[in-house]
């Protein structure tokens, strides 16, 4: 990739770095008050903002896979996959998220001579090269791969599953490069990492430094995930987990990941 082309990548990755942070604080405000005309003006110029932005990165082509994201984010399907109605305002703004976060997911990989708007093919598996055990790696890419694959067929409990499998992975290989006598220091308890539950290894990774405060938009059907994956409590969790749930624990899973390689 030549100067030219670098510095054209990392303008996009900026910009769409703001669109995130921008989304995260209207999907906040929404939250709490969400019929507030303020915030549904500002929910709207943000969407007109991010169309601009997918156009551009498409290349203009409506048959591209980044533009197709973008106008599904605004149906919502049936189980047969039909398109029946407009979405929320919250959920267009977290499938939207979603959109972005594929986008640069993908500018963060092109390889030498790539172009995001060459192919209309979805984007290739995220790469954990910054996961230290080497076997993990290609398990927790294909993971990721059923994960995105398991949410666009609206399976949401295997999409939030494997989502949340894949985040305990990810951050217990972290707390076992940095070692339990270092995070005994930090207050972490000191029998085996293997031992702690789901929650005690996020909250022992923030408290190290590992990672920040993403992980508190984790739903809770996210956090027990464990317990879920039984077969009578699978069962349950069908009918239980929302596309919401879904994607919320997918949006949480690539902060983390953009905090175990934050130079990514």
């Amino acid at each position: 990739m030549d100067e030219s082309q670098r510095s054209q990548v990392d303008t996009y990755l900026t910009h769409l770095n703001g669109l995130m942070r921008r989304g995260c604080e209207l999907e906040e405000a929404l939250a709490s008050e969400p019929s507030d005309p303020a915030h549904l003006t500002a929910a709207r110029r943000w969407h007109e903002d991010c169309g601009v932005t997918i156009n551009q990165l498409s290349g203009g082509s409506k048959a591209h896979w980044l533009a197709r994201s973008f106008s599904d984010a605004f149906l919502i399907r049936s189980a047969n996959g039909q398109a029946l109605e407009g979405a929320t305002h919250s959920e267009i703004i977290q499938r939207l998220l979603s959109v972005l976060q594929q986008a640069v997911s993908t500018l963060s990989q092109m390889e030498e001579g790539a172009a995001l708007s060459a192919s209309s093919q979805a984007p290739a598996p995220r790469r954990f090269e910054f996961v230290h055990n080497p076997e993990l790696r290609p398990v927790v890419e294909r993971a990721f791969t059923d994960s995105r694959r398991a949410l666009e067929q609206a399976d949401y409990s295997l999409a939030l599953l494997t989502s949340c499998g894949i985040l305990e992975a990810i951050v217990t290989d972290a707390l076992e490069h940095k070692g339990l006598t270092a995070l005994i220091e930090s207050g972490a308890p000191a029998e085996k990492i293997s031992k702690w539950s789901f929650e005690t290894r996020l909250t022992v990774a923030e408290r190290a430094g590992l990672i920040r405060g993403g992980c508190a938009r984790l739903p809770a059907v996210a956090r027990r995930y464990r317990e879920q994956t039984e077969s009578a409590a699978g069962r349950e969790m069908d009918a239980t987990v929302t596309e919401s749930d879904a994607r919320k624990a997918g949006q949480v899973l690539h902060v983390v990941m953009r905090d175990l390689d934050p130079g990514r």
